[in-house]
């Protein structure tokens, strides 16, 4: 839905929430979750969409332009408007284990490539005219399965590649997409300080050169390409279990010049690092999602666990554990429960405030573990859960 026109202000929910790896099961998801949360949240409004098309939906869609017609249909038929695609989960999502095989086919590889450059296409198709689109992905990789210079380089490559076919895009459809890594814990990209220096030392550098390779063109052309179609995705989540500070991460990209593509309106756990936390915490620790868990001492020593149980094991061991924050999305009107709270407190005023200055356009709530919450926890209705997160979030945009 559009929240304000000048700069311009989008927000949308993401797909993501609601199980499905094929189209029809996307579609169906569209038709019904979909159409009862905007009329419960903008029933007179263009509605915007942040889809999520896995790999075996894209691949039936590009397939079909009969499909893509009746998605086009659709869309207009009910006040819609896709502008943004979560691009990071290749195959599925829900329904059994995802674990780090989340980050799987990562930018390495040539799959990842081609299933990004097909959903840049998906988008075109369906973009309004005047509106730009987004697209989310993994950060590179995950942070262990990078151990040489040349498994950067293919990543590097590849997302020149993205980049070069971003700039034909739009050169021949009038469409601008552009792409937005997603900094996460434990993965190849996962601070802010650790984003800002991988694209100034190597994207805007051999990336560019890359770019310039490809199209032919001037590098100092291929570097405002790269700049233009290649970005960050800025989870609020993820930045919250970095113990950063929202408003100044936005400004440290904006001062980089690098791009915010999107930003993913959610909250981690947060809660006092002590045994009636943990108890509280057990029933988070779910087969399904990895849940990395970041702690911090008084000191500002921050301590790092791949996964929830783990950390529930190790964490009482440390007498000098201040607080401890994990990768699980909770709602975020979520108030706490017992000890637990959430980060949602991190997005102040002053954040909300930098959104509505035009730190980026595009805006997705991102609750995707809803399935997943412990039943002390879990607020019913899906599509009810849905509109009061935006009731959140327009509360303190507007």
């Amino acid at each position: 839905m559009i929240v304000q026109h000048s700069p311009p202000l989008h927000l949308t929910y993401c797909l993501n929430i609601h199980p499905g790896e094929s189209w029809a099961e996307n579609f169906a998801a569209i038709r019904e979750k979909v159409t009862a949360v905007k009329a419960r949240v903008a029933p007179n409004e263009w509605f915007g969409l942040g889809l999520r098309i896995a790999h075996q939906a894209a691949e039936e869609l590009t397939a079909s332009a009969d499909l893509r017609a009746e998605a086009l249909a659709l869309f207009h038929e009910h006040q819609l408007y896709p502008y943004s695609i979560n691009g990071f989960p290749y195959g599925r999502f829900h329904a059994g284990p995802v674990k780090e095989n989340v980050y799987a086919p990562d930018w390495r590889t040539p799959e990842r490539l081609n299933y990004t450059i097909q959903l840049a296409d998906l988008l075109a198709g369906w973009l309004p005219e005047g509106i730009d689109g987004s697209i989310s992905t993994v950060p590179g990789s995950f942070k262990p399965w990078i151990t040489t210079a040349a498994d950067t380089e293919k990543m590097v490559d590849h997302l020149a590649a993205a980049v070069a076919h971003l700039v034909a895009l739009r050169e021949n459809t009038g469409r601008e997409i552009h792409l937005g890594l997603e900094p996460e814990p434990d993965c190849f990209l996962e601070t802010t300080a650790e984003t800002i220096a991988f694209f100034e030392d190597t994207i805007f550098t051999a990336g560019a050169a890359e770019v310039a390779r490809l199209l032919k063109c001037y590098r100092s052309d291929a570097e405002a390409m790269v700049r233009r179609h290649l970005g960050v995705c800025f989870d609020t989540c993820h930045v919250a279990l970095q113990f950063e500070d929202p408003v100044a991460s936005l400004r440290a990209y904006r001062d980089a010049g690098i791009r915010i593509s999107k930003v993913q309106l959610s909250a981690a756990l947060q809660a006092a690092a002590t045994p009636e936390t943990c108890a509280a915490l057990a029933p988070f620790a779910e087969p399904v999602y990895l849940h990395q868990v970041k702690g911090r001492a008084a000191s500002g020593t921050q301590f790092a666990w791949f996964d929830l149980p783990t950390a529930l094991e190790e964490i009482p061991g440390f007498t000098d554990l201040d607080e401890v924050r994990v990768h699980f999305h909770v709602p975020l009107f979520f108030t706490g429960n017992g000890p637990i709270g959430s980060t949602a407190g991190t997005l102040t005023p002053e954040f909300f405030q930098e959104l509505r200055a035009g730190a980026c356009p595009h805006l997705e709530i991102e609750t995707y573990t809803f399935d997943v919450l412990p039943p002390e926890v879990h607020p019913g209705n899906i599509v009810e859960s849905i509109a009061r997160e935006y009731a959140w979030v327009l509360e303190r945009l507007r």
